[in-house]
């Protein structure tokens, strides 16, 4: 047992270091989609996860984090927002979910592909019971998702 144990944690270990290697070998696809996309992007690191590539950054005073593939095709950005910069419609449509009730801990706009955005609420009704609610332009709750 302690045999199997060791070899666990063994395997862990090379599996956590292999990872962190990885995170060092940002496709050129992606660096290079990067860099067109946003020109003006400042303070920007790349974080490589397996199946895709993060890039936090600064634009104009803000802080973003975009979403690419291993191909450098964008997925979408991330930008932190506060509640009270949510477009009325999304507020409205939140105040008439049923999660109304819910704490909105976190708000972001996800600008994605195709020109489309969506507002994300990270909310929390208790400890064991926190969801991203996902609200499109018009306010209505178009997905949601357990957050951890």
């Amino acid at each position: 047992m302690k045999r199997n144990l060791l070899l666990l944690v063994l395997g862990l270990l090379t599996l956590g270091a292999t990872s962190f290697a990885q995170s060092d070998n940002v496709p050129q696809a992606v660096k290079e989609t990067f860099t067109k996309q946003y020109p003006a992007a400042e303070n920007v690191e790349y974080k490589d996860n397996l199946l895709n590539v993060w890039v936090n950054f600064t634009l104009n005073g803000d802080t973003l984090k975009a979403n690419y593939t291993k191909k450098g095709v964008w997925e979408n950005t991330e930008k932190s927002i506060t509640y009270d910069q949510l477009p009325d419609a999304v507020k409205d449509g939140f105040l008439k979910s049923k999660y109304a009730d819910r704490e909105v801990e976190e708000t972001k706009i996800i600008y994605r592909a195709g020109g489309t955005e969506r507002y994300r609420l990270k909310t929390r009704k208790n400890d064991l019971q926190k969801k991203y609610l996902y609200f499109n332009e018009k306010g209505q709750l178009v997905e949601d998702s357990i957050a951890i």
